[in-house]
């Protein structure tokens, strides 16, 4: 029997969205790519002419309309994906979402609810990528014991660079259109989550290493988004876990995990796909090696499709935004009154509870800055 084509729109055309999801959305057997809507006309006609997609429309709302699409791939940027979501399957279609998620935790839910409400479509986040590779095997060895229990677990993700006081404003720079996303703490929150479930408690510290940032156009803006936070956290059975992301942290080491147990030691090194062990009684860590088959890597639009066809279930996209509710979640910020502007605040994160800009108490739990009552 022949497989029903499924013709697919996109919203957005960067360059994630040009290195991954249109050429290989394009492999796929029996799947379209039938209808752009970039940020420009021309931009969109460049996108459609080397891709060789049909349609080029002004108006994202187009694509979303259109009676002859299965399926949208949002990859606009974080401000527009709650709107997008929800439309897209008010109208029907099935939903890849690029990460980030959402602008904050109140939008990631009004998405997992749309898509709970259409159960019969796929509703898509594009995972984590960096540890997909890793993950499968360290879940196992921790699962199976080979740390023992978890104690301590240590994270870097730093970008290697000296602060660039001179930089342009990029968006990642701007809560109006990332939205309370810093760096790339999102994406390890998630690959951890896969390893260790969700915290239980945060606390984190955040700077913000350059005020003010001039846009293309010679405007001045402030700045609102971290370049550094420092974050401890406990996870399941008070393991305590401190994590760094950081973009001023000048020949810092590459990314990597280290995940101290009571009977041995794990380590991820997260560039060189390569995972590393020792226990107790060993004199150093070796490598472990991971056999190609569990080694699985970035099946992204490969997963989509075939979850459309009902072939397989989407299994490496977590609902970021949505977490368990006994989590609590401290931020103290170098300023209180920044405690909502940091970004790290919980309601934000997806966390859970409220949050009280200006050191004042919460009525509830007595608690200044951010706190777990949802008062």
């Amino acid at each position: 029997m022949a497989t029903k084509m499924i013709r697919v729109g996109f919203i957005g055309a960067g360059a994630n969205t040009r290195l991954h999801h249109l050429p290989k959305l394009r492999a796929q057997p029996g799947v379209e790519l039938a209808a752009v809507a970039n940020r420009s006309r021309e931009s969109g006609e460049r996108v459609a002419k080397e891709f060789g997609i049909a349609r080029v429309h002004d108006d994202w709302r187009e694509v979303v309309r259109a009676p002859d699409l299965d399926a949208i791939c949002i990859a606009t940027w974080p401000y527009m994906h709650c709107e997008m979501t929800l439309a897209a399957l008010e109208a029907g279609k099935h939903v890849l979402c690029e990460a980030r998620m959402a602008m904050n935790a109140a939008e990631g839910r009004r998405m997992l609810a749309a898509s709970r409400k259409a159960p019969q479509l796929v509703a898509q986040l594009v995972p984590a990528p960096h540890t997909l590779e890793t993950d499968s095997t360290l879940t196992s060895l921790l699962a199976d014991g080979y740390v023992g229990e978890v104690l301590a677990v240590e994270l870097h993700a730093s970008q290697g660079r000296f602060v660039d006081s001179d930089g342009p404003l990029h968006w990642r720079h701007q809560v109006s259109l990332s939205g309370h996303n810093i760096l790339n703490m999102g994406i390890w929150y998630e690959a951890m989550m896969r390893w260790l479930g969700p915290a239980r408690c945060v606390m984190a510290m955040t700077k913000i290493a350059v005020a003010r940032r001039a846009d293309g156009g010679g405007t001045w803006h402030d700045v609102k988004v971290p370049d550094h936070v420092d974050i401890l956290a406990t996870f399941k059975r008070d393991a305590v876990a401190h994590m760094r992301f950081s973009a001023v942290t000048g020949l810092a080491p590459a990314a990597g995990v280290w995940i101290f147990g009571s009977e041995g030691t794990l380590r991820l090194e997260a560039d060189a796909k390569r995972l590393s062990g020792g226990k107790r009684g060993d004199k150093e860590l070796r490598e472990i090696p991971i056999p190609t088959a569990r080694r699985v890597g970035w099946r992204v639009e490969e997963e989509f499709v075939n979850a459309i066809r009902g072939r397989e279930k989407i299994t490496r996209t977590i609902d970021l935004c949505v977490s368990n509710g006994n989590t609590t979640a401290m931020v103290r910020t170098e300023d209180p009154r920044q405690a909502r502007r940091s970004g790290v605040c919980q309601e934000s994160a997806g966390l859970g509870g409220h949050c009280r800009a200006g050191g004042v108490e919460c009525p509830v739990c007595r608690a200044g800055y951010c706190c777990p009552c949802a008062a």
